[in-house]
């Protein structure tokens, strides 16, 4: 009798985990200008949906910090660094998780300043839904319209505009349908397809999860009733298959598969598929996980393909449909977010991360810069920090990618300095301009200064280098072999290549022309390794010393972390460019 009590209660708990496995997830975020009470609206949708632990609330109101004048600072529930508690507002992106009977939620509690608009843009870039409040009695601000235009641009498909502080205004219907309409008419010029408009009071809970009675005008749904049952627009249009390969996996030599994410589309084994860039063809043999192997595979699963042919993939190159393709290409226009206090510039090479893959690419025009008060497109040559632009870029080689409407994976990328290794900049391409007619711009002015090591820096991105391999002529071709496919300006010099009297001037100009000369064999004594010192001072590596693995490859991964700690390149410093 116990047995079957204890069974049928382990029934019943293994029936609730797997409800609540399949329970659908919602990811939202919160926007607005600074006051509008973001912070207080998620804290109190956390407290009213019994999201929030008695913990939590007793190490709240014993914090001894109350900015609003009710019994509890609900605000406090979600900002959690104590510059924010100082300062009653919001700094970085905070995260909370809840849960209802029917869906699970994440929400991303982004900044209302414009300084931090840039988390704003991290914040929703994952995002199903955004609220963006607004303040019934200051109406719509600049930050609402920068928040709303941010967006639209990553692409969120619906939008809950809650009208806070209704409380302020007594309730009045006509404040909030004034507003109501604003909002709706911004959102029909920027082309937000699905706009929700709720009179809320978050201070007091009103229209939060249920009903207000204050307000017997509005029709509508609480807000909690409106994330319950919104229906979640996934970010992939496209139904095509991409596979960006993240790591080979050969455990032995019976086994070789390709790992990665799918980024959009069903695979199922047997599935043909196309590989880029080398173009070969094959099939999906089968689709391997820990638990087993699995019928089909759809995003955003993490899986292991394994293919009918043995070719040629490694990391960053992307398995895809070939019926239909992705655009190949190393020009394309794309929206830009700034995210760096040093400006953008023209002609400069900057590191993009697209899917797994690292390359190199400049940014040759900006197109327009947006203004976000008005929405009107204006000129310039400068990007700073928060702004927004569509920007040409020209890449060093080809990206794989879709319009980021179509697939949010495959059509955006980070842009990283490649001095400082800092993220700049985050874009969304929105066209393929390979196979547009380019026009040549001529400059304003021109410029006549010589060209400096420091402008080669910035174009190369490394300085100057001599490495000696000694008699290592396969490590010496390997090394070059790496440093070509990473963009560098490297040249293999085998010994005797060049006649004695010649190489001094040689070496003087690749110095001059920014160049990483490799050379193998013996042929340099002690003088002139001795003149190369003078030249190249700390950026001279003899490798010919050093006790090296017997293995080329082994050898050169030791060979380029000694290189990269004496900053041959700031590429080489980054553990995703090095390996």
């Amino acid at each position: 009798m116990l047995s079957g009590a204890v069974r049928g209660s382990e029934a019943g708990i293994a029936s609730f985990l797997e409800q609540d496995l399949n329970k659908e997830l919602l990811r939202f975020t919160t926007a607005g200008s600074v006051d509008d009470g973001k912070s207080t609206l998620i804290g109190r949708l956390l407290h009213d949906s019994k999201a929030v632990y008695e913990d939590q609330l007793a190490s709240v109101k014993k914090s001894g910090i109350n900015r609003s004048t009710g019994p509890l600072d609900f605000s406090l529930l979600t900002d959690g660094l104590r510059a924010e508690r100082e300062q009653g507002i919001t700094i970085d992106v905070a995260y909370r998780y809840f849960a209802t009977p029917r869906r699970k939620f994440i929400i991303a509690d982004t900044p209302g300043h414009e300084q931090y608009t840039r988390n704003m843009a991290t914040g929703a870039s994952t995002a199903d839904l955004a609220i963006i409040l607004i303040d019934a009695t200051q109406g719509l601000r600049p930050q609402t319209k920068r928040h709303a235009f941010i967006a639209w641009l990553l692409g969120i498909p619906s939008v809950v505009a809650a009208v806070n502080k209704m409380d302020l205004v007594d309730y009045q219907e006509d404040v909030y349908r004034n507003l109501q309409e604003e909002f709706s008419a911004l959102a029909r010029q920027m082309g937000i397809p699905h706009v929700q408009c709720i009179p809320i009071s978050a201070l007091v809970g009103d229209n939060i999860v249920s009903r207000s009675q204050a307000m017997p005008w509005y029709p509508g749904p609480a807000l909690l009733e409106h994330l319950e049952t919104v229906p979640v627009h996934r970010a992939t249009r496209t139904e095509a298959v991409r596979f960006p390969v993240q790591m080979v996996i050969r455990p032995d030599a019976g086994f070789r598969g390709f790992a990665g994410q799918v980024a959009s589309g069903i695979i199922r084994p047997g599935d043909p598929v196309v590989a880029l860039p080398s173009g070969q063809k094959t099939r999906v043999q089968a689709i391997v996980t820990f638990d087993g192997e699995l019928p089909a595979a759809f995003p955003p699963q993490s899986v292991t393909l394994r293919l009918e042919d043995e070719i040629d993939l490694s990391r960053g190159d992307m398995l895809v449909a070939p019926a239909n393709p992705p655009r190949v290409s190393r020009h394309f226009e794309a929206m830009v977010v700034w995210l760096h206090s040093k400006p953008l510039e023209l002609g400069r090479t900057y590191l993009i991360k697209h899917t797994v893959r690292m390359a190199r690419a400049k940014a040759i025009r900006i197109r327009h810069r947006v203004d976000i008060n008005t929405l009107a497109e204006e000129s310039t040559r400068l990007l700073e920090m928060n702004d927004i632009a569509s920007v040409e870029f020209e890449a060093t080689t080809p990206l794989y990618f879709d319009p980021y409407l179509e697939n949010h994976t495959t059509g955006s990328f980070i842009l990283i300095d490649p001095i400082s290794n800092a993220t700049v900049g985050a874009a969304m391409i929105r066209a393929d301009l390979g196979a547009v007619e380019e026009i040549q711009e001529f400059p304003e002015t021109l410029r006549q200064e010589p060209v400096t090591a420091e402008d080669r820096y910035e174009r190369n991105g490394h300085y100057p280098a001599v490495i000696l391999a000694g008699n290592r002529h396969g490590l010496a071709q390997l090394l070059e072999r790496t440093l070509f496919e990473w963009d560098f300006q490297v040249l293999h010099l085998a010994a005797g290549a060049l006649q004695g009297n010649a190489l001094p001037d040689f070496f003087r100009a690749a110095h001059a022309a920014g160049l990483i000369v490799i050379i193998s064999g013996e042929s340099q004594d002690a003088s002139a390794k001795d003149e190369l010192g003078a030249l190249f001072g700390d950026r001279l590596f003899d490798f010919r010393t050093m006790d090296l693995p017997v293995e080329d490859e082994e050898a050169a991964w030791k060979v380029l972390g000694c290189a990269a700690s004496l900053r041959i390149s700031s590429a080489a410093e980054s553990g995703d460019s090095v390996r």
